[in-house]
């Protein structure tokens, strides 16, 4: 660690205590990560399922945790902003690999990271909360350890696991999301596919004591209804990555049906732009 790595820690930590959320557009390789500093956000949050897609895997831990922080390091060394590094369920099943995927983080350059509690098994999809609770606290000790905060945004899985009942997901992810925040999470983070709404929402920010992140779609208020409601952070997963890649498949399929290029009139970036986010003014 040093003391550019420990203040880029508190900066990302006191963004979550503002009254307008904490606002992530998530990377999945250096160049949409440079884009996110260039357009003013104030921090860096990866995509597991983005950075997996360029690598040729699926989401899941698919790839390799090497794999992963490797494209974190490279983020890490072209930004000035804070890196959280998504690392899903930190690529292990035991308390001491998840802190040394935890560790792994740090030593990529990155200060927060996403831990959450899916299995991936359908016959038991959710770690216990005793089990996440103990990754935590151990992940907790070892930043300390380092004199760094790590942020640790604690994600619970119930929206995408739990039975279809509003109720109880609603008061599993309470209950999950106040256990975690003991252990030592900043954020907890309540993703969804749709079972989220307002009064959900705000029920989640009153009963839960500390900051909610949630993952902003379609059927989520805007961001100015989601500040309204007290959340603290809203991240974009995957989204952007797949909308960029929808757009480029656009530009083949216009290619091959009508053999024009309309699509890439549409406010590109130029050549000698992209060079300059990087010091080279080569041609090639």
């Amino acid at each position: 660690m040093n003391d550019r790595q420990r203040n880029q820690a508190q900066r990302l930590l006191a963004a979550h205590a503002g009254r307008e959320p904490l606002i992530l557009p998530n990377a999945w390789d250096v160049v949409s990560a440079k884009i996110v500093e260039l357009e003013g956000f104030p921090a860096v949050a990866t995509t597991s399922a983005g950075i997996a897609a360029t690598l040729g895997h699926a989401d899941g831990e698919r790839m390799s945790l090497a794999q992963n922080l490797a494209v974190v390091a490279r983020i890490v060394g072209h930004v000035q902003v804070p890196v959280t590094a998504d690392i899903e369920t930190g690529y292990s099943t035991s308390v001491e690999g998840v802190v040394e995927a935890a560790r792994g983080v740090l030593r990529a350059g990155a200060v927060g990271l996403n831990l959450e509690d899916g299995t991936g098994d359908p016959a038991a999809p959710l770690f216990s909360p005793q089990a996440q609770v103990e990754k935590l606290r151990a992940v907790r000790a070892m930043a300390d350890g380092e004199e760094c905060h790590l942020v640790i945004n604690a994600r619970t899985d119930v929206y995408f696991v739990a039975p279809d009942d509003p109720a109880a997901r609603l008061r599993a992810a309470i209950e999950r999301g106040n256990a975690y925040r003991a252990a030592g999470a900043d954020c907890i983070f309540v993703p969804d596919v749709g079972g989220l709404d307002a009064a959900a929402i705000a029920t989640l920010v009153r009963e839960i004591d500390g900051p909610i992140n949630v993952i902003a779609g379609v059927h989520l208020p805007p961001i100015p209804a989601l500040a309204d409601l007290g959340v603290r952070r809203v991240s974009l997963g995957p989204r952007p990555m797949r909308a960029a890649y929808s757009f480029f498949r656009e530009i083949a399929r216009e290619l091959r049906d009508r053999g024009t290029y309309e699509g890439l009139s549409r406010a590109t970036i130029t050549y000698a732009e992209m060079n300059g986010w990087f010091g080279d003014t080569n041609s090639g």
